[in-house]
């Protein structure tokens, strides 16, 4: 079934209820909140002012513009480990299910910028759940996929979250009921609500808040994003909205893409890696965004044969397996994902490998995303030699010293330790050591491990 297609003959359920003809909704302008401007990378001009925007104001703002624009797809496989339909979703229609989820989710008693925990593994819903929370003037705090009951109990507790967004279903997961239990532990959980099929009781039926809340605009927020280093569930992180556009900025700037591409990726997005390489850099792009949350060899291959310009992100360990395959003509870029301490054998794919160009981008924890394309901005010599990276860039700046120790500069690596209670310290332009160091052979890092 092609784009067009799934978008004009959706499938029954939520899907139908979302696209199918209703009620006058808001004017597209009203979507519009006050932070949302044209989507793109604005750092591609080192000196100008980068403009903090939320997800959600970039969704709207491409919403607004290009409203049959695709903004959201889902994996073909689908119905078989959520029960739920495979969509499509134009920036339009997912605009509109935002401002609908946002509108419900105002409707509960908690105080604004309240943070709002995120447990949806499902790539599409979890998207639609982080840009809700952020419409509706909240933070949303991303749960890591691989927490059990206790550690999402600590997490809960950490991040002092008041709510949570779930999903009934994935694969042989019962999230929601997993979440109702943390529930009846922790007390400060005052709401819990989940996509379906099949909604516990006691649970808040997200589905059906879609279908009965009228859309309007977003809620003013702080925008922003917590999320846990390592995956700790005692160790929650925040970022300003300010640092979260810088990291999305500095790694676009590499990673280019032009809008109406398709970000297809194999990253989990519960974290500041999975976030800022995926969702976020999609919606700067004005790109569409295609996560595949369940691997399936045979999915995958059927998803990168679809003919659109494609950019793809994928876990670094899989540089071999793509270095052996034959890969669509429409791939123009290869984003491989690393996550400190890590090594850096040599590289298996070339430089315009597949005709591609090949890019590596390293997760220090919650801190720095290093994004460098090859041979150039290589980051295994930029992490030997950092003078070798953009010396303009405002955004984030790499410093090694003689003992290969490793610190970071700049807006773009601006987060710190969740406190509840004590407000997050402003912005300070100066170094911040790190617990990493690189070690250096023939002018290349071969590993970077932490101290």
């Amino acid at each position: 079934m092609s784009a067009q297609q799934a978008i004009s003959s959706p499938p029954s359920g939520f899907a139908t209820e979302a696209t199918a003809p209703r009620s006058p909704a808001p004017p597209r302008p009203a979507l519009v909140s006050p932070d949302a401007g044209p989507p793109g990378p604005a750092a591609d001009a080192p000196g100008l002012p980068l403009r903090a925007q939320r997800l959600c104001a970039l969704l709207a703002a491409t919403a607004h513009a290009h409203p049959q624009r695709i903004a959201l797809v889902d994996p073909p496989g689908k119905p078989g480990w959520s029960g739920r339909p495979a969509i499509v979703w134009t920036y339009g229609t997912a605009a509109e299910i935002v401002a609908r989820l946002a509108g419900g989710l105002c409707g509960w008693r908690l105080p604004t910028e309240s943070r709002i925990g995120v447990a949806v593994s499902d790539g599409v819903e979890a998207a639609l759940a982080i840009l809700s929370v952020e419409a509706a003037g909240h933070v949303p705090v991303l749960l890591p996929a691989l927490l059990d009951e206790d550690g999402l109990v600590a997490a809960v507790q950490a991040a002092g979250i008041s709510a949570v967004l779930t999903q009934s279903r994935f694969g042989t997961a019962r999230p929601a009921e997993r979440m109702r239990r943390v529930a009846a532990r922790y007390f400060g959980l005052r709401y819990l609500a989940s996509f379906g099929p099949d909604v516990p009781d006691g649970v808040i039926n997200l589905d059906a808040m879609v279908v009965e809340r009228p859309g309007g605009a977003f809620a003013p927020g702080p925008g922003g994003v917590v999320t846990f280093a390592g995956g700790d569930p005692a160790r929650p992180m925040h970022r300003s909205v300010e640092a979260f556009t810088a990291a999305i900025a500095a790694h676009c700037v590499t990673a280019r893409m032009a809008p109406g591409d398709r970000l297809l990726t194999l990253l989990p997005g519960s974290d500041l890696r999975g976030l800022v390489t995926g969702l976020g850099a999609a919606l700067m792009a004005g790109a569409s965004f295609e996560p595949l949350p369940m691997f399936d060899a045979a999915r995958f291959a059927e998803a990168l044969a679809r003919p659109v310009t494609t950019h793809l992100v994928v876990p670094a360990p899989l540089e071999a397996n793509l270095a052996a395959s034959r890969l669509p003509a429409t791939v123009a870029s290869i984003v491989l994902a690393h996550r400190a301490p890590a090594r850096l054998p040599p590289p298996r794919l070339l430089p315009r490998s597949h005709g591609a160009t090949v890019i590596d981008v390293v997760a220090f924890e919650e801190t720095a995303l290093l994004t460098g394309a090859r041979p150039d901005g290589d980051v295994a010599l930029i992490l030997a030699a950092p003078e070798r990276a953009n010396p303009l860039s405002t955004l984030m700046s790499l410093r090694r010293d003689p003992d290969g120790a490793l610190a970071f500069r700049g807006r773009a690596c601006h987060a710190g330790a969740l406190q509840r209670g004590i407000p997050q310290p402003d912005f300070l332009d100066e170094w911040m050591p790190s617990p990493f160091r690189t070690l250096v052979e023939a002018d290349r890092a071969t590993q970077i491990v932490r101290d």
